[in-house]
């Protein structure tokens, strides 16, 4: 089987037209550079050079398998320089996904630093519920995804790394006329809840504290997967809007939101984690990102306690 070597060794030949100083330059002896040359010519079933008058010269044979030997080399080398950078974070491309929470709440001081330390990198994010992000993990369409996994299932083939817990209630504007006082959960249904979108098993849940048939989900006000929208329509309006601790945290600290009182409100909370596939190896890249996930869902845990 003809291997890199001895195309470099042709190569070595054709350029140099003289056995010895081919084989001194690919660090051979004459020798053996010689039975590679031979090697080469048995498993090709050609000839590769003709040696008449003590001069050496590649026959039309040995010119076809020289250029396309150029150009395996040339290949070989540049898949050698890209496998290096790759290593060190210089070339490559990092798709990864992100659920509406920790979208908002830990994926953009994430970014900033990959940006930082490798930013020759190509980055891609989707932003999605689990279902979907799931769905494209196992397509391989991207190398992990950070969400709430209270609905999937563990299974050999996929690794699931605990981050954090997000604490989920009902907030409002800070005039809303639920503000500062006690209600139950059908006193603010009656404003609008909107919400990321719900799995069905909590909908159920919460249809139940209105009264309402389990074979009926709730039809919620506004449902979106995008966090900051649904803050802005709650400051705008009367919808309550149902979201973290950690994704309303600036609204709250500037006064603009509040958390309503309601008593019947079950608690809540999202099971963040980092999902990639079990027989994956991971880039450097993203090896880098999981490990600023998990940096930063600690400080994120912290600040909200």
């Amino acid at each position: 089987m003809t291997n890199l070597h001895q195309l470099e060794h042709l190569l070595a030949l054709d350029e140099t037209r003289h056995f010895a100083k081919a084989a001194q330059k690919v660090h051979l002896s004459q020798p053996a550079f010689s039975r590679s040359i031979q090697s080469l010519e048995k498993q090709t079933g050609l000839l590769l050079f003709e040696r008449k008058g003590g001069k050496i010269r590649p026959t039309p044979a040995g010119q076809f398998l020289i250029q396309r030997a150029r150009i395996l080399v040339l290949e070989a080398k540049s898949l050698k320089r890209d496998i290096g950078l790759y290593l060190q974070g210089e070339v490559g491309e990092l798709v990864f996904g992100v659920g509406p929470f920790p979208a908002v709440t830990l994926a953009g001081r994430v970014i900033e630093k990959i940006r930082l330390a490798f930013p020759k990198v190509s980055v891609r994010i989707e932003i999605d519920n689990p279902a979907n992000l799931l769905a494209l993990l196992l397509k391989e369409e991207i190398d992990f995804f950070v969400a709430d996994t209270g609905e999937i299932n563990a299974a050999p083939y996929l690794n699931i790394q605990p981050l954090m817990r997000q604490y989920g209630h009902l907030y409002a504007h800070a005039k809303h006329p639920l503000a500062g006082k006690t209600h139950r959960f059908e006193d603010a249904w009656e404003y609008g809840i909107a919400s990321v979108k719900l799995p069905d098993m909590l909908k159920a849940g919460l249809g139940q504290l209105l009264g309402q048939n389990s074979r009926n989900l709730l039809q919620l006000a506004l449902e979106c997967d995008d966090v900051n929208l649904l803050h802005q329509v709650a400051l705008s309006t009367n919808t309550v809007v149902a979201s973290t601790e950690l994704a309303a945290k600036p609204w709250l600290d500037n006064g603009s939101l509040v958390k309503l009182e309601i008593i019947d409100f079950p608690p809540l909370f999202s099971n963040i984690a980092v999902v990639n596939l079990s027989s994956r190896l991971q880039s450097p890249a993203a090896s880098y990102a999981i490990e600023d996930f998990r940096k930063y869902s600690t400080t994120g845990q912290q600040k909200s306690k």
